[in-house]
């Protein structure tokens, strides 16, 4: 019980304060630059453990629930109180701001989230650096795909479909994401260059994020350096890499929709916490660059076009901009229970997911009569 606690409860709880402070401190810190009065900062839900009052009047705490957070801004009472007519007499109410300050409220809290993970990437790249390894090969597995082209130890790979090649990890990932698919390589060996094709094969791994189907050549690096960055470029490089991250992760939604990818991969709470006792044991480094990654998941999240979520706020307000008037209560109230219907439903897929990647529903399913 002592080593559940310790190894994954407790690297999960820090992990997700982070991250959910930040999220909210980007709606608080908005909020309160356009006049808002904010009520109560929360990390976690439900009781409250501890907490204080500022100056201001916000309340600060710690909730007894540690999944997840939120700002209670004045005069957000409920779905209604999207609408302005609300509380238009009290110039701190949320409702009573202009459109366009809602939904600069409302987006501080995703923008945060990248914000702070472009940061965390670009520290690790000034101080640590980014792992780079020559375009050259180490080795070439028998069998391969990589040795039935004629690759060899040693050679250098140029260009991939005359695209230059910089890095081994450039190539890596092209190979990854093009299974099946010829690959024109140019290749230099002792000085002579030379035009392979390769058609990398296509693998099913394991990994933190479940089941991955990848194209895989066969062949290996020739050892692996960090190179670092100085604090101008890192900057660049954190938000690239960012960009990168988020959108590879939209990539992957919408192979799940299409049908393309499955749906195992998509993991929930249990999920993470496994992921953050895995990673917090592999040190802190590990740790950190772990915690920018969700960072920019959450972010990306709560930028989906569902109500309850920060995407789905953001939607109804630009049709308020558009209509040049709030929805109607109604309407609202309509578009709030299907966002909820959906977010439970999600949470309750993905919660499934975990337990069935835990083996825990095979272990009961085993305990049935047959």
């Amino acid at each position: 019980m002592l080593t559940l606690v310790t190894g994954y409860i407790v690297p999960f709880l820090l992990v997700l304060t982070v991250v959910v402070f930040v999220h909210e401190f980007g709606h608080y810190l908005v909020a309160r630059r356009n006049g808002v009065r904010v009520e109560v900062f929360s990390i976690g839900f439900g009781p409250e453990l501890f907490g204080w009052t500022d100056r201001v009047g916000t309340r600060f705490k710690f909730s007894l629930i540690p999944l997840g957070g939120y700002v209670k801004m004045h005069g957000d009472e409920d779905v209604t109180s999207l609408t302005v007519a609300a509380a238009a007499s009290d110039p701190q109410a949320f409702p009573a701001k202009s459109v366009w300050q809602r939904m600069a409220i409302v987006a501080a809290g995703p923008a945060a989230n990248f914000l702070f993970a472009s940061l965390v990437l670009a520290l690790f790249f000034v101080f640590i650096g980014r792992p780079f390894t020559p375009p050259v090969v180490g080795d070439v597995m028998a069998d391969s795909p990589a040795a039935a082209a004629g690759l060899r130890p040693g050679d250098r790979i140029l260009a991939v479909d005359g695209a230059p090649i910089e890095s081994f990890e450039q190539l890596q990932q092209l190979v990854r994401d093009r299974p099946g698919e010829p690959l024109r390589l140019t290749v230099e060996r002792r000085g002579e260059r030379l035009q392979l094709t390769v058609t990398p094969a296509l693998r099913e791994i394991e990994t933190r994020f479940g089941t991955q189907r990848i194209g895989m050549i066969g062949v290996v690096r020739d050892g692996v350096e960090y190179r670092r960055s100085d604090p101008l470029s890192a900057l660049l490089e954190g938000v690239v890499e960012t960009v990168r991250i988020a959108g590879a992760t939209l990539v992957g939604v919408g192979e799940m929709l299409a049908g393309v990818r499955g749906t195992e991969e998509l993991g929930g709470p249990i999920r993470i916490a496994q992921m953050s006792g895995e990673i917090a044991r592999e040190g802190l480094l590990p740790a950190i660059w772990f915690t920018a990654i969700l960072s920019i998941n959450l972010g990306l999240i709560n930028l989906f076009p569902i109500p309850m979520l920060d995407g789905g706020h953001l939607l109804l307000y630009t049709i308020e901009a558009l209509r040049g008037r709030p929805l109607t209560e109604r309407s609202l109230e309509i578009a709030f229970r299907v966002g909820l219907a959906l977010v439970v439903g999600l949470m309750l897929f993905a919660t499934w997911n975990d337990l069935r990647q835990l083996n825990v529903v095979d272990f009961f399913a085993r305990l049935l009569p047959s």
